[in-house]
């Protein structure tokens, strides 16, 4: 299951654990590609935390994250930035760059 992440429930959404967050917009097109590998991989891996960001909606998130490019992919450990990707790419190359 993929939830939304705002400001206010970051730190408690965050802290442990292994996350990924999803950083898109309603208007970008590599965002809406990516949108059903993120939802695929949160199916088959409930193990990990799935989160999207809507930066138009969560700027000071985005701002906090420096989001200059979407969709943009950052995984964390234990509340901690443990990698990223920017753009589209399938599922299998996502899995990969993310370490997960």
């Amino acid at each position: 299951m993929v939830k939304e992440l705002t400001y206010d429930n970051f730190k408690s959404e965050t802290a442990d654990g292994v996350c990924v967050l999803d950083f898109w917009a309603s208007w970008c097109g590599p965002c809406r590609m990516m949108s059903p590998v993120i939802d695929g991989l949160a199916e088959k891996r409930p193990d990990i935390k799935f989160f999207k960001v809507n930066v138009d909606e969560e700027d000071r998130l985005a701002a906090a994250f420096r989001v200059e490019s979407i969709p943009m992919i950052v995984v964390m450990r234990d509340g901690k930035v443990a990698g990223g990707t920017v753009g589209y790419m399938p599922e299998e190359t996502l899995v990969r760059e993310l370490g997960i």
